[in-house]
């Protein structure tokens, strides 16, 4: 999941890939439409291969992701034909999927052999499915993504703030296990001298413009108890939204906020919260996983400086879930085409390749391979991230449903006004006039 804005998706009549299909020799190029980021440049030189094997040029949007929304769901929403493939968000899924926007990909991958099963499970759920847990599929998994943290292991090993820490804490000054253990590093670093500077507890994810508040929370909240609804009765919200260990979650995450972050942290989201981090500012920083290559390449704060380690544990162990998969766009003229570079991208060696690049492979073949976890400094914290990976609404009115997230739960962690529970009370009875306006309650 990434920027969101309030742009909705459009109806039409779904379509499937046994629509009549235009011959190969009709494509010499497909389009290619994504966000403008580092996955998307390695993207690019991946898709060199496909051309020299298949001859079709590939030629890309890329938009930055304060736009990305706003860009190609109103190029959805008009028909427009500028896509051929699109790599959407994971909450585009359900309305992309009953309005008509991609193509459904089931008799296509029974036809390739293109087993689903391949696939990291929790990937397969949140890129592909609609209906969720339905074997109903809209996209192929394509670039794994999940919020985890990165720390500077060479302040954490400093002895004596290892000695300090130990004698104040109890245990081992190291990467948290748990959310508790995390605040208790975030308050000792907030404010303290390290090498000279002023440094602070870390960077959160706070921003309310579009999606930054809630893709934070959620990962505290999940590991509070926290539930979406009743899971035996769908859209039923009260007492799961809102439960007392939901409101603990929550009031834990505006203490994490009030008592160890940064001054002037009241709009962060993943570009601030790297800035941070590569400044020297924090101690910690949460992100999504996409960002660790960049920040290990980073000649201040990367190397041996940096260590990872996956969302701590409280009550439950969950992750917020990111990242996005590629589908086939309904009203291309050129669907023939495209589904042949889903097919080649689905190899296992372009899978591999995806990932020595900068791209973060879905395949099992890739991400369970001997060696993979060693591939990379950050590779294990991403495989223990992606196995505990949860995701907010996909709905077609996810859009209403995260703006309504976005204002309650900023509105008490920065703002300071009401309480965790009547944040959450409202949150409940937002949600529940959307799900009625949908006819679903």
């Amino acid at each position: 999941m990434r920027k969101i804005t309030k742009a909705l998706l459009g109806a039409t009549t779904a379509l499937t890939v046994s629509a009549a299909l235009p011959s190969v020799s009709q494509a010499e190029q497909l389009t290619l439409c994504w966000a403008a980021w580092d996955p998307a440049n390695a993207l690019v030189e991946l898709s060199k291969d496909f051309t020299a094997k298949t001859k079709i040029d590939m030629k890309f949007e890329f938009v930055p992701w304060t736009s990305y929304a706003d860009r190609f769901l109103n190029e959805l929403n008009s028909h427009g034909k500028l896509c051929d493939l699109i790599i959407g968000d994971s909450q585009w899924i359900g309305g992309s999927a009953e309005n008509g926007h991609y193509v459904k990909l089931n008799d296509f991958f029974d036809k390739e052999g293109i087993k689903m099963d391949d696939f990291v499970p929790a990937t397969v759920v949140g890129y592909s499915e609609w209906p969720k847990n339905t074997p109903n599929y809209w996209a192929l998994p394509a670039m794994g993504d999940v919020v985890g943290w990165t720390y500077r292991k060479d302040w954490f090993e400093k002895p004596e703030l290892q000695k300090e820490f130990q004698e104040k804490y109890g245990w081992k000054l190291d990467a948290p296990k748990t959310y508790d253990q995390l605040k208790q590093i975030g308050e000792f670093f907030q404010n303290r001298k390290v090498d000279g500077q002023t440094v602070y507890g870390a960077s959160i994810y706070t921003e309310r413009g579009s999606e930054g508040i809630t893709m934070g929370v959620t990962n505290v909240l999940y590991d509070w108890g926290f539930q979406y609804d009743n899971p035996k009765k769908p859209y039923e919200m009260e007492g799961f939204v809102n439960s007392p260990d939901a409101v603990a979650g929550l009031e834990f995450y505006k203490s994490l906020y009030d008592c160890c972050t940064p001054p002037g942290s009241s709009n962060v989201y993943m570009t601030e919260s790297a800035d941070a981090f590569k400044s020297g500012q924090v101690a910690m920083q949460m992100n999504f996983a996409f960002t660790w290559p960049g920040l290990y390449k980073d000649e201040k704060v990367g190397g041996d400086r940096i260590g990872f380690f996956p969302n701590p544990a409280e009550k439950a162990h969950f992750a917020q879930l990111g990242g996005q998969g590629i589908s086939v766009v309904s009203y291309s003229d050129k669907q023939e085409q495209a589904l042949q570079y889903i097919k080649w991208f689905a190899q296992p060696d372009v899978q591999a390749k995806w990932w020595e690049l900068g791209g973060y492979s879905c395949l099992n073949a890739v991400v369970n391979a001997p060696g993979f976890a060693a591939s990379q400094p950050y590779a294990q914290a991403f495989l223990d991230s992606m196995a505990i990976v949860k995701d907010f609404w996909a709905e077609p009115s996810y859009a209403p449903l995260l703006q309504a997230m976005q204002k309650r739960v900023h509105n008490y962690v920065v703002a300071g006004n009401g309480t965790a529970k009547e944040a959450l009370d409202g949150l409940v009875k937002d949600w529940t006039e959307t799900f009625q306006d949908d006819g679903k309650i």
